[in-house]
């Protein structure tokens, strides 16, 4: 047992070690030496082997309830009233019954003992409320590339960094939705600048600009509070002649795909990762980045992304005679 109820006042001892702490005890007559050994107190040991007839049944504690009723308690006249008022009023409150019970039929007793009856009789248990549960809405996602690409933040975690320098990293992500193709890249600061930075990154990457960029409202990528300016961002968007959609605030489910690549990253790279440096992790995210876009996804019928992309350019190309240039791959 490793944990105390909200019932017990300590942690109970198991039964093998009142058991074998008693047999001990009567074979040597050395209380310090069993007490230390089962680093239990001479109390407990004196009262275990009180009780001790050479069972260990008789060690099992038994009932703490007592065998006569308290003076005080409720009569079972006032046990009908309120039964028979729970009975007439299934949704009654506790200060209504305590209202009526105290006009009504002269009730004088204090509404913290009302509480404690409703408590022992199953009344005015304290029900979890039940959340309807989420039902996911239809989502339209692309069957073709460059039609829309989500992105975001993470922040990479502090345990994973083993300098000797204090500093913060962050870990930019896009990723395709149609191959689900995903490039990352590690920054010293959140902030527009690096927003910018990323993105024709990620251009020379795919080799292709989307059509549409969805993200969060954080504020490397929007303004938070109303302004006349212009963001850095939707400035590069603007002229790349890219539609940058912004989702719900606080609702990350909207930006899916990139936010469950962030959990397979916490999995797959950052639980078992170190780096010393800056120039370290850009190393060691570049060689994740291409183990990560050749494993096979369910969502891609078990297929990696950079094959589901070869596959979307493929039909791509048989509907428009066209020729594959293969994408990008110079970016750090």
């Amino acid at each position: 047992m490793s944990s105390i109820a909200h019932t017990q006042r300590y942690l109970p001892h198991e039964l093998s070690t009142k058991y074998y702490a008693v047999k001990l005890y009567r074979s040597t007559q050395s209380v310090s030496f069993v007490c230390r050994r089962y680093k239990i107190s001479k109390s407990s040991l004196m009262r275990w082997n009180k009780l001790f007839d050479g069972t260990k049944e008789s060690l099992i504690p038994g009932s703490h309830r007592p065998h006569s009723i308290h003076p005080n308690s409720h009569t079972e006249e006032e046990m009908k009233w309120i039964k028979d008022y729970l009975r007439r009023n299934p949704h009654i409150t506790l200060p209504e019954l305590y209202g009526k019970l105290r006009t009504n039929k002269g009730y004088t007793r204090h509404p913290g003992s009302l509480y404690r009856v409703l408590r022992r009789i199953g009344y005015h248990d304290p029900h979890k409320v039940k959340k309807k549960p989420y039902i996911p809405k239809p989502y339209d996602t692309p069957k073709e590339l460059g039609i829309k690409w989500q992105m975001d933040v993470k922040v990479v975690p502090r345990a994973c960094y083993t300098g000797t320098i204090p500093d913060r990293y962050y870990q930019y992500t896009v990723i395709d939705e149609a191959s689900r193709e995903r490039f990352i890249y590690p920054y010293k600061e959140q902030s527009s600048y690096s927003t910018m930075d990323f993105l024709k990154r990620a251009l020379l990457y795919y080799g292709y600009v989307p059509k549409i960029i969805q993200t969060d409202n954080g504020t490397e990528f929007t303004h938070v509070q109303k302004t006349g300016l212009i963001h850095g961002f939707d400035r590069m968007c603007n002229e790349l002649g890219i539609k940058h959609q912004l989702i719900r605030p606080r609702t990350p489910r909207h930006n899916g795909k990139v936010e469950r690549s962030h959990r397979n990253d916490n999995q797959r790279f950052y639980s078992n990762m170190h780096f010393y440096s800056y120039k370290d992790l850009l190393v060691q995210m570049k060689r994740y980045l291409r183990r990560s876009n050749n494993i096979p996804m369910q969502s891609l019928g078990w297929i990696s992304p950079l094959q589901m992309r070869t596959k979307l350019e493929q039909q791509t190309a048989a509907l428009n005679n066209d020729i594959i240039v293969p994408n990008g791959s110079i970016y750090f």
